[in-house]
């Protein structure tokens, strides 16, 4: 027995919440057997970001990270197709 799926497209618009503040993280994934894991928490500015980034990096040695921006955004659906 066979089956059939059909899908519609739901058009939505999402546009940055103007009341909320972006957030920035970055964890240090320097380690050959394990990464270290160090973790900025979540900063407001890049320049906040970049200056925990600049002082492990000082304190440490370790050169990589993985950084995440969060951004809260507003859907405005639109209509199916």
């Amino acid at each position: 027995m066979t089956s059939r799926y059909r899908f519609r497209e739901y058009n939505v618009m999402t546009d940055p919440d103007p009341m909320a503040l972006p957030t920035f993280e970055a964890v240090c994934i320097t380690g050959e057997e394990e990464d270290c894991a160090a973790a900025s928490g979540r900063m407001h500015t890049p320049e906040d970001l970049t200056r925990w980034i600049a002082g492990h990096c000082a304190q440490t040695g370790h050169q990589s990270y993985e950084q995440s921006t969060r951004i809260i955004v507003r859907a405005e659906p639109g209509a199916w197709q």
